[in-house]
């Protein structure tokens, strides 16, 4: 599975997304916590990332700052659990500032150096559920994700 599954859950407003890496689960789990590593992979290859802060801690929060042709996109929440396998963040793009998402991604180890990826954002409605999916998210899904796994091939995690 190289391409990420997306998908609408019929019966709550979440979003699921799963997909396997050539990588270990400590090595996807720095790649999320790491802002250095962070802002080299999220989200689709026209956008530049900058960390603005980064505390990858149960209890610390993040903001970052995506941007395109002098257009400027920011996304900020709070890590609300860090652990080996898991983690438990909130997610905001300050475009929508309404729109708090709670995410759980879990690492799930396939073994031979393979992971799965499991991504699970619950937003507060089916309309923003539903506005997220159409709004071209799967190619920063994809797009990032696809280099998340070049730098787990080339060594750079």
């Amino acid at each position: 599975m190289t391409e990420a599954k997306i998908e609408a859950d019929p019966k709550l407003p979440i979003i699921r997304i799963t997909r396997e890496f050539a990588a270990t689960p400590a090595q996807l789990l720095r790649a999320h916590t790491d802002p250095d590593l962070f802002v080299q992979w999220c989200g689709p290859d026209s956008l530049v990332n900058k960390i603005d802060y980064w505390d990858a801690r149960t209890g610390g929060s993040w903001r970052y700052v995506a941007s395109r042709n002098g257009e400027e996109y920011a996304f900020h929440g709070s890590f609300h659990q860090v652990g080996p396998d898991r983690i438990v963040q909130t997610f905001t793009f300050e475009g929508q500032p309404d729109g708090v998402a709670l995410e759980t991604l879990w690492f799930e180890d396939l073994g031979d150096g393979r992971t799965r990826l499991h991504a699970q954002s619950l937003v507060d409605s089916f309309e923003g559920r539903d506005a997220w999916l159409q709004s071209g998210m799967e190619v920063g899904v994809e797009e990032g994700y696809a280099k998340l796994e070049r730098l787990a091939v080339e060594g750079r995690i």
